[in-house]
């Protein structure tokens, strides 16, 4: 008789036991909000007392349960204070400086950690393999600050870990990055300022980035002679004196003191520190500075044609080496010593390339913008005595310095033309070549291809009629 009254009370226990397992499982199943589900499923799966053990079954239902089970955080994590979408890019992992890359994502604050999905929390959960876990920040022990030379965004700031991992957040619309920024910071100050040493790690990360060497090399004997107990107030000290912030002040400043306190041009030019230029002067200033009317150099390059490149094929129309010419220029404008006969200029296309460039970079050309409208009215004109005239008249016009070195430029071309059977070069080629180089418009104003047809007919005339443009005398 009593072994049937136990037997009756198990059954009863079992029986009532499956009925509030099966009233659990309907509570669930019916249950509307998602606060609901969550606290119903955490009182099923984390409470020790009176936990409901869960058969081993390889239903689907019950297998999804327990996939559930593993994507659920512990409660600390599950208290969401802010989410929403914000650009992000991560620049470092690991203090491995990464590519710049946003993109938008969507940030859910918790208490302790942000955490990055593509796409809404409840899609990407959904969405989700088993196992995977979304990307994540630690805010235990991070620094945030706004950092506007990151990017030429507006609205970016910065989170750094003490893992060394930085990531740059922004939004356009200013109220919503500021109530982020906010939050983040308020999230940040609630978590212990020292976790397993973490802010001393996150301090010494940002000494590892400081780029100044004096700055690291005078903390690092601080923190040497200092005894241990020390050494934390003076990591926290880093944190202001060492940051990328202050660095860059103190260049700026310094280079800006550099900049107000260096000697102007007129003085390093009388200490010799700085040489007057030849090519891309103004022909006058150069003629003063060699007490002169005709710059040294173009008189050596004539000599040296004069000598070796009359019977030259194409002379002044075929290019010499670019690269010869160039450090031809910089012999010059250094007021080295110049000897064309040396065998580094045998190339005579070199000389005569060099003497192209002198003319073609005069900040004023050798025919003064002034007059270059008249010049072209004179070559306008239908008698030809007339014409010749008009630009004799105005050759005499012209400063000192334009004119003695016209006459003894156009005398030199006056002995190429002299030799067009060999050099094959006429008084039309010659035109070509020297027009445009040596008279254009001011601004280039005008029409460019009319104005190259009168600038080549000038330079003709003037090698056609020298003797009575410039008279029958030579230098």
């Amino acid at each position: 008789m009593q072994k049937s009254t136990n037997s009756d009370t198990s059954v009863d226990t079992l029986n009532s036991t499956r009925q509030g397992t099966g009233a659990v499982q309907m509570r669930i199943k019916n249950a509307n909000s998602h606060h609901d589900r969550l606290s119903q499923s955490k009182s099923m799966i984390l409470t020790d007392v009176g936990k409901v053990i869960e058969p081993i079954s390889r239903h689907r239902r019950n297998h999804s349960q327990h996939v559930l089970k593993d994507v659920i955080p512990p409660l600390e994590q599950l208290m969401v204070e802010k989410e929403g979408y914000l650009q992000k890019a991560k620049i470092a992992d690991g203090g491995k400086k990464l590519r710049k890359n946003w993109s938008t994502s969507w940030i859910v604050l918790s208490s302790r950690k942000i955490e990055f999905y593509k796409e809404s929390k409840q899609q990407a959960l959904a969405n989700m393999k088993t196992g995977h876990k979304p990307e994540s920040v630690d805010l235990c022990g991070a620094h945030i600050e706004w950092a506007k030379e990151k990017s030429s965004r507006k609205n970016v700031f910065q989170i750094t870990t003490v893992s060394g991992n930085e990531f740059l957040l922004q939004s356009d619309i200013d109220f919503i990055i500021l109530d982020w920024f906010h939050a983040i910071k308020n999230a940040i100050d609630r978590l212990p300022k020292d976790t397993s040493g973490s802010s001393r790690n996150l301090e010494l990360f940002k000494i590892q980035r400081s780029s100044s060497t004096e700055l690291l090399s005078h903390y690092d004997n601080d923190i040497k002679e200092q005894k241990p107990e020390h050494r934390k107030s003076l990591m926290f000290r880093l944190h202001h004196s060492a940051s990328d912030t202050s660095d860059k002040n103190r260049v700026k400043s310094r280079l800006k003191k550099f900049i107000t306190r260096r000697p102007s041009l007129k003085t390093l030019q009388e200490k010799g520190l700085i040489k007057d230029q030849i090519f891309g002067s103004h022909l006058h200033t150069v003629c003063e500075r060699e007490n002169s009317t005709v710059p040294r150099f173009v008189k050596q390059c004539i000599e040296a044609v004069e000598k070796r490149g009359l019977d030259v094929d194409g002379i002044y129309r075929v290019s010499g080496n670019l690269a010869t010419i160039q450090k031809l220029r910089f012999i010059v404008n250094q007021e080295e010593k110049l000897n064309l006969d040396d065998s580094q200029w045998e190339d005579i296309h070199v000389v005569t390339g060099a003497l192209k460039m002198f003319f073609r970079e005069l900040p004023e050309p050798l025919f003064p913008y002034s007059f270059f409208e008249r010049f072209v009215e004179a070559i306008k004109k239908q008698d030809y005595n007339t014409r010749i005239e008009t630009i004799k008249s105005l050759v005499q016009k012209l400063p000192p310095p334009n004119r003695d070195t016209m006459k003894i430029l156009f005398g030199h071309l006056t002995k190429i033309v002299a030799k067009a059977s060999k050099n094959l070069m006429s008084t039309q080629s010659l035109g070509i070549v020297f027009g445009p180089t040596l008279l254009r418009a001011e601004g280039e104003m005008g029409n460019m291809a009319v104005h190259m047809v009168y600038q080549n007919q000038i330079a003709e005339l003037m090698l056609s009629e020298y003797n009575k443009i410039f008279g029958s005398e030579e230098d």
